[in-house]
């Protein structure tokens, strides 16, 4: 009768090893001068590659812009608070979803949305817009979100968010642009070689993450997952909403909506400390994120003439 209870004390002590290794490599300096270096090179790399005077012809569409950024800034975090309120969501799971609200422009959504059939001038100008509006977006945001719901507001500085995300976020993206006026020739050599660059480092985060992230994943709980599937198609069925009527911008804004930043939902959470109990859910909305998306993409190419 003895044998069970060792066994029983081996697994429980394994799995306080695996939780402690966990948390230390969540916690290591390390992990947010990484997270701090891919949102630069990737900011950077799209101020580099991405047109600024077809960004300004995007802005002269005000009904076009005012579509886009009532989808993907005020309708999907509306959608998340909704649901904050009518699910009895864990404190983690709440904070999760509202960093992940308050942190649109993923860096890969111009090239996800082509793959839908999207239009790339539409999501190249798109991208480049709301990587210079999240210095305001996510600051106004996240004090929503806080002003609404106390354990948000214990666990997130708004004002720190609103410095770092200038740094890591306004600064490269403005330098980038700044490159492409003043030295184009050079910015276009290192524009292909900065962008592969980023995005590999973006991809590794995110292995990284998810690897820190999955031995955890269980513990997200049913009703949380319920939560952010709801979250993840609503988005998708508003950018879809809400795009013109033609095909290109209605797919590309589909995937806008849906494509959280996750490189910047992720530093914000370690600037507050809170990336060991958030990443479970930040990994669960990538998971099924990708997935639908994916399935979006097929079924939008499948119905396009």
């Amino acid at each position: 009768m003895a044998q069970p209870l060792v066994r029983v004390s081996v697994s429980e002590r394994e799995e306080k090893a695996l939780h402690y290794a966990i948390s230390g490599a969540m916690h290591h300096p390390l992990l947010l001068v990484l997270v701090k270096v891919t949102i630069f090179s990737l900011m950077l790399a799209i101020g580099c590659n991405l047109s600024f005077e077809k960004m300004r012809s995007f802005w002269r569409k005000p009904a076009l812009v005012f579509r886009a950024l009532l989808a993907v800034v005020v309708l999907v975090p509306l959608v998340v608070i909704l649901l904050l309120k009518l699910f009895n969501l864990p404190p983690a799971v709440m904070i999760g979803l509202a960093i992940l609200a308050a942190s649109p422009g993923a860096p890969l959504t111009t090239k996800r949305s082509q793959q839908a059939g999207g239009s790339f001038h539409y999501s190249a100008s798109l991208q480049l817009t709301l990587a210079i509006l999240a210095v305001f977006v996510t600051p106004i945001t996240l004090a929503i979100f806080a002003a609404l719901f106390a354990s948000i507001s214990q666990k997130v500085a708004i004002l720190e968010v609103a410095r770092q995300v200038i740094m890591v976020q306004l600064l490269p993206v403005s330098l980038g642009i700044l490159m492409q006026k003043f030295t184009p020739t050079f910015t276009q050599q290192i524009a292909k070689p900065l962008t592969f660059i980023a995005n590999s480092l973006f991809l590794g985060l995110v292995v990284l993450v998810c690897i820190l992230g999955l031995p955890m994943f269980s513990k997200v709980g049913e009703l949380p997952l319920v939560a952010i599937a709801i979250m993840v198609i609503a988005s998708l069925g508003i950018g879809h909403a809400l795009g013109r009527f033609d095909d290109d911008t209605r797919s590309t804004l589909a995937i806008f909506c849906i494509a959280r930043n996750f490189g910047l939902a992720l530093f914000i959470a370690i600037l507050n400390h809170v990336q060991q109990q958030v990443i479970p859910t930040l990994v669960a909305y990538l998971i099924l994120g990708a997935f639908v998306g994916v399935f979006y993409s097929f079924w939008n190419k499948c119905r396009l003439p």
